[in-house]
Formats: C-alpha cells, structure tokens, sequence
C-alpha cells in the first residue's frame, strides 16, 4: 500500500453533512443497479437510512477525506453467530471510491482500515460480497488477501 495514499487520507465516521457525497457516489455506480439517485424527493431514504445506521451499535458508516473533501466510503457490521464458536465476523459493505479517483490506491486504504478494526476488536474474520459483474473489484479484493470463497443468492422484495 502507498503510504502517501494512506497519510493523505482521514477515515472517520460519517456525519449527517456528509450524506449528499456519499449518495453521490453511489449514483454514479453504473455497475451498482441499486437505484441510487442525488434526486431531492429521495433525501429523505437516505436520511431515515443514515440515522438507522448511526443508532446501531453494530453498524458503523465511513468516509475517507482528503483535502477537505469526501473521496471514499464504506460501512461495517458486526455480527454474531453460533457458528465458529459464537465468534463475531465484520461485514463490509458499499465500498466506493469517488470516480474520478479510482485506481489511486484509496480503496485499498479502506479496506485495511477495515481489516485493522477487525483485529482490534478480535473478530474471527472480515468478509464482503461483490456484485458478479465488477470483475475489477474481484481482483482488486484478492490482491488485498481475499478469497472467492462461498456463492450469494438473493430474492427482491421490491
């Protein structure tokens, strides 16, 4: 990892102000198919979605900053399960880089923080789905040490 990339950049808990960068980012993920819009009308989702993200106490949203400005994201959750002995895993999800700065190594600086809060906080394991179309994001994460290792089904219900 370059350490400039990695010393240039702030991680920190998103705040409310943050919300229109970061759905900017998503919108503009043309691979993404999640519907993410800047459209006014749809503020206040993202509104009711931030605000329950922030309540949990297992959930955390980030943004990378540089130079003032919000040029990634990413969010955790924990989870418990019985299998591996009770053990707690994180699970990282809507990890974006800005567009325009893609390939700069700023993804790569926010999964190891990823990675880094894992093993301070113990878990077992840090895993993270990727959609089956964004074949760069698969060899970008395997690079980073991680393994295709279990096949994801999901149903719609809206």
């Amino acid at each position: 990892m370059d350490k400039r990339v990695e010393s240039a950049l702030l991680i920190r808990e998103a705040r409310e102000a943050d919300l229109e960068a970061i759905v900017s980012m998503f919108a503009a993920d043309g691979l993404g198919g999640h519907g993410d819009t800047t459209d006014p009308a749809a503020r206040e989702e993202y509104l009711r979605a931030f605000r329950t993200i922030s309540a949990s106490r297992d959930q955390n949203l980030y943004v990378a900053e540089r130079d003032g400005e919000i040029v990634g994201t990413f969010q955790t959750m924990i989870t418990t399960s019985l299998t591996g002995r009770g053990s707690s895993s994180m699970i990282i999800e809507a990890v974006q880089t800005r567009p325009d700065l893609r390939g700069q190594g700023i993804g790569a600086v926010l999964i190891d923080f990823c990675i880094g809060e894992a093993k301070r906080l113990g878990l077992r394991l840090v895993q993270l789905t990727s959609n089956a179309t964004r074949k760069d994001a698969h060899r970008f994460y395997e690079r980073l040490g991680f393994r295709a290792s279990h096949i994801g089904f999901k149903m719609s219900l809206r």
